[in-house]
């Protein structure tokens, strides 16, 4: 069984440059981190990844943090950013060569392969606006700002009157949730 530590001393103590208060603090919270992490990703080596530089930039950065009232919750808050910025960074990566290829495949620019590209391209369009209908309507409407406006975190914020965490929590809460019905949607065609 774990034992239990007074988190916040353990924190100021590790600020401090103190290595064995950063070991503890290492060994009381990786893994709920990891749990926590699952729950956002199922890429269990992009989460030891992650883990492993939070903990990292935690060491390197640790004479310039601030003190916290919440060590579990501020080391939730800063996996959780990381994780996502990664995930993020993916999707951006994985678009960018699908695009690549499609503009130098060699493509048979035929008549029916216009037309099939056209339908599927419908089709995509047609299943993202039923998924999109399904969010609620502050997802949506911070999808759009994200998405279709290029506002960036703190814009939104600002536009939907939340606080930056609340809008990554609907961004990544939407786009979980729309990828699970597109997932769901094809496996059912």
């Amino acid at each position: 069984m774990k034992q239990s530590i007074n988190e916040v001393e353990v924190w100021d103590q590790f600020r401090n440059g103190n290595h064995q208060a950063f070991t503890s603090l290492y060994q009381h919270f990786v893994q709920p981190l990891y749990s926590y992490s699952m729950g956002i990703t199922s890429d269990k080596e992009l989460i030891k990844d992650c883990l492993h530089d939070l903990f990292v930039e935690l060491w390197k950065n640790h004479a310039s943090l601030g003190p916290t009232t919440s060590v579990k919750f501020y080391l939730m808050a800063s996996i959780k950013r990381k994780l996502v910025r990664h995930l993020d960074g993916q999707l951006k990566n994985a678009q960018h060569h699908a695009n690549y290829y499609l503009e130098t495949a060699d493509r048979d620019n035929s008549q029916e392969y216009m037309m099939i590209r056209m339908e599927d391209e419908l089709a995509t369009n047609k299943q993202l606006s039923q998924c999109l209908l399904k969010l609620s309507k502050r997802q949506r409407e911070a999808i759009s700002l994200k998405f279709y406006h290029n506002m960036d975190t703190d814009q939104i914020s600002q536009s939907m009157k939340i606080n930056p965490q609340s809008v990554y929590n609907l961004i990544f809460g939407a786009l979980r949730q729309m990828k699970e019905l597109m997932v769901y949607e094809n496996v059912a065609f």
